[in-house]
């Protein structure tokens, strides 16, 4: 008795077995094959299954937590890409605290860069169950404040792999999690990734003592001026 593989018994599943070839597998069927009844049985619940599921949709924070879990290609770069300089206009953690108060403790971080005729307003806010953060930004273009500013894609990077990644909606703004960790540079790609600005994200020393961590962004500019406090 012959019998049909499981690709065949799948594709008859699917209703993807021409007309001939069919009528032979029902025939089989008929015959009374328990073996290949029970893969009949086997395939055609999976496909309703995955029908099922193929119905509703994953939420959108469900699928950028499963995106961060694996390592990401960067998007393919000209070798033309010109590389924007970046200037820090506002870190956070460099603002003088309130007259009167000796110390203070920030959970996230707020940041304000500007490259070129763009800014770019960052903020982060650290998971403290956890070594995961929030990253969350907008991107501007200051000379020209009706350019739209959709689908720009921002890439974390750690070295040259990619961590996470995600694009701008029509209003510049972007949402992406991430695991932290060494070497992280957020980089935004404009004009068809012609133009590109990166700036750096690194992790801040966490005090154990008191069970808290800090996390932010801390760029060259930033790390020279606390050098010189």
């Amino acid at each position: 008795m012959k019998h049909f593989g499981i690709s065949q018994w799948v594709d008859f599943a699917h209703g993807f077995v021409a007309e001939a070839n069919s009528r032979a597998m029902q025939s089989h069927l008929a015959e009374g094959c328990g073996e290949c009844h029970e893969m009949v049985e086997f395939t055609g619940n999976l496909t309703s299954i995955c029908r099922a599921i193929g119905e509703h949709a994953a939420p959108e924070w469900l699928v950028r937590n499963a995106k961060a879990l694996f390592p990401a290609h960067a998007p393919a770069q000209s070798r033309r890409t010109m590389r924007i300089p970046v200037e820090l206009i506002y870190d956070s953690f460099l603002a003088p605290a309130p007259a009167g108060l000796r110390a203070s403790w920030q959970v996230g971080w707020q940041g304000l860069y500007r490259a070129g005729d763009c800014s770019l307003d960052l903020r982060i806010e650290p998971d403290l169950a956890s070594s995961r953060a929030a990253l969350i930004g907008q991107v501007n273009n200051h000379s020209e404040p009706d350019s739209k500013m959709e689908n720009i894609p921002v890439v974390v990077k750690s070295g040259r792999m990619v961590v996470a990644e995600t694009r701008s909606n029509r209003f510049g703004e972007f949402q992406v999690e991430y695991e932290q960790q060494s070497r992280l540079q957020l980089c935004v790609y404009l004009e068809d990734g012609g133009k590109r600005f990166q700036v750096p994200l690194k992790k801040l020393a966490s005090d154990r003592n008191t069970g808290t961590e800090r996390l932010g962004l801390v760029s060259g500019q930033s790390r020279s001026k606390q050098e010189k406090q």
